[in-house]
């Protein structure tokens, strides 16, 4: 069972997700330090750039758009290094990249649902054999009360 932080940080995530304008896949994520909120991101388009998110092609949106962690690291405009990630959805390799790079020490993220496996499976499987190369703590949490 998640602890009544682990619960806020990834309502938090769910929130800051909600903020993004995709039809599709709206993602979250949350940095913190010590239980402090360091940064949040979500996933679209770049500042300046025409958000037709709804009407671009999937590969070109796809293309056009930062994910939730991006964000999140580009506006924190600080030293990472032994940070938490709180993330609505388990990161690409893309992202998994960033967060290993900038030194973050712990991904939290719930139980992917099988829809989101069923598309996401292979790149999951990367970020994963990434983070775990790289010593990058994978929480998955259990979000739901025991009946």
């Amino acid at each position: 069972m998640a602890s009544k932080w682990a619960k806020r940080f990834i309502q938090m995530a769910e929130l800051v997700g909600s903020w993004s304008k995709d039809p599709s896949t709206q993602v979250g994520a949350v940095i913190t330090k010590n239980n402090r909120i360091v940064s949040v991101g979500f996933n679209g388009y770049p500042h300046g750039i025409s958000d037709s998110a709804e009407i671009d092609e999937r590969e070109t949106k796809y293309l056009k758009t930062l994910h939730a962690e991006e964000n999140a690291i580009l506006f924190a405009k600080r030293d990472l290094d032994g940070c938490d990630i709180w993330v609505t959805h388990f990161p690409c390799p893309n992202c998994a990249a960033k967060i290993i790079q900038t030194g973050i020490s712990v991904v939290h993220c719930p139980a992917q649902s099988e829809d989101f496996l069923s598309r996401w499976g292979d790149k999951i499987s990367l970020s994963q054999d990434m983070f775990e190369q790289a010593g990058v703590h994978i929480d998955w949490l259990v979000l739901d009360e025991p009946q």
